[in-house]
């Protein structure tokens, strides 16, 4: 069977979208979607353990933190949250708007200061401190389609959003 059209593709996007675009605006609070994750913590193991859709996943301290290296690093994590976000939100918005990726690739980049994660020193952040976004794309598309590209995955991906303005995050107990 030969591969669906580009034209073919953007059909198939928009008939799946509409009846979920036609109840979120009939019923606006149909549209807020949990979000929920959960980490199993092992203290023995300075770990935790992430059910996740493809397994579970373990993570530790980084190797800057005190970690072996032979665990997930929560940074690196996020990151890839990121980019596959990035990745999904790219590809459904160049088939939306008929933009044709012969290939691409996202790449995010990120620091943070060890110190302020180990309380060397108050004044050091904890946390990433800097998020680059890079989008590798092979296509023939002009310049202003691919801003436009870029401009409506960094509107609608909802974790580059979430880094760009966070949230409030409460810290409670159960």
């Amino acid at each position: 069977m030969p591969e669906p059209t580009l034209t073919e593709l953007a059909s198939a996007l928009r008939d799946r979208q509409r009846p979920l675009k036609a109840g979120y605006r009939e019923d606006p609070a149909s549209a807020v979607i949990p979000a929920t994750a959960t980490a199993r913590v092992d203290q023995t193991g300075l770990s935790a353990t992430v059910s996740t859709w493809a397994g579970d996943v373990v993570a530790g301290l980084h190797p800057a933190a005190g970690g072996d290296g032979t665990q997930a690093c929560s940074a690196d994590i996020l990151m890839q949250s990121l980019v596959a976000c990035a990745g999904v939100t790219l590809s459904s918005v160049a088939t939306a708007l008929g933009v044709e990726l012969r290939s691409a690739q996202v790449r995010a980049d990120a620091t943070w200061d060890a110190r302020g994660t180990l309380g060397v020193d108050r004044a050091a952040p904890v946390g990433l401190t800097s998020v680059d976004l890079v989008f590798d794309l092979d296509t023939d598309a002009d310049e202003d389609a691919v801003a436009r590209l870029l401009e409506l995955t960094e509107r609608f991906c909802v974790v580059a959003r979430t880094l760009a303005q966070p949230p409030t995050v409460t810290v409670r107990r159960a």
